[in-house]
């Protein structure tokens, strides 16, 4: 049987690998290689499986990934341990950029967070008018609520919108179990409980879960995708090989890949490049 405790093991491990795998390259100087930290959606949708082999053929270059939540991302690009940063939270982004630790930042594709739960919705979630009052509901009921816990963006929109309900959850009933998004989804399916996700990851893992989407739809639940240069200033990076991922994501190609790109025939990501 499926344990916490036995994600969090596989969880370090993997990236524990994916760390030593980046460093290894950074230590190589090689510059066709491009260093890119991003949010695990990404890689649980299949999104960068689709689009890399293309930009690689492309450009010449070759990509390293190491796929954490947001607030690890951007803390590897601080470091300087990558080139480039992929994620999803505006605020942090921001802050990333107006600290000088980033330059270059490019939306570049949306899609929505959904509020997931048993597919008979006992909580009746689907008519709560907004996620805020759903989350409310499952407040007030204690039933289990998974918790990313991680500081990735999926986490960072999970506790403004508990924030908007004007709750603070915590208990027995709330488990924050430090993982990546699809494994969330399935430590919540184990438990028949409810959590957010972002619909391109969901999507891909859905036939997997006993659980279905309740509530979707609330402007708060936007998801929009953004990615940066590490700042070249501060450390040595590849920003060429940074820029030619950015410029890629943006192109009539990449925007037209973006769009076309389905699982089980259900689109999971929007381009929108200004």
């Amino acid at each position: 049987m499926l344990t916490i405790r036995n994600f969090i093991m596989a969880s370090f491990l993997v990236l524990m690998f994916s760390l030593f795998v980046l460093s290894d390259a950074k230590a190589a100087g090689e510059n066709d290689v491009v260093l890119l930290a991003t949010t695990t959606s990404t890689e649980n949708s299949g999104l960068l499986d689709y689009l890399i082999p293309a930009w690689e053929k492309d450009t010449g270059y070759i990509l390293k990934t190491v796929a954490v939540g947001t607030g690890k991302a951007l803390k590897l690009g601080m470091a300087g341990d990558v080139d480039v940063v992929m994620v999803h939270a505006e605020e942090a982004e921001l802050e990333f950029i107006k600290a000088g630790y980033g330059v270059n930042r490019t939306s570049f594709m949306y899609n929505d967070f959904v509020i997931v739960g048993p597919s008979d919705d006992p909580l009746n979630l689907a008519s709560a008018g907004t996620a805020a009052n759903a989350l409310a509901t499952i407040y007030d009921s204690k039933s289990i609520f998974v918790s990313r816990g991680d500081d990735s963006g999926t986490h960072k929109k999970e506790l403004q919108l508990w924030r908007l309900a004007d709750v603070k959850p915590e208990g027995d009933w709330y488990r924050e179990v430090g993982q990546g998004m699809g494994k969330t989804l399935l430590i919540a399916g184990e438990f028949a409980g409810y959590t957010i996700t972002d619909r391109g990851t969901w999507l891909s893992v859905r036939n997997k879960s006993p659980l279905g989407i309740l509530f979707a739809g609330d402007p708060p639940l936007f998801n929009q995708y953004s990615i940066m240069a590490v700042n070249p200033d501060l450390h040595k990076v590849n920003f060429d090989g940074a820029n030619s991922l950015i410029d890629w994501v943006v192109s009539e190609k990449g925007q037209a890949m973006i769009d076309e790109y389905t699982a089980k025939g259900e689109k999971l990501f929007n381009a929108n490049a200004q």
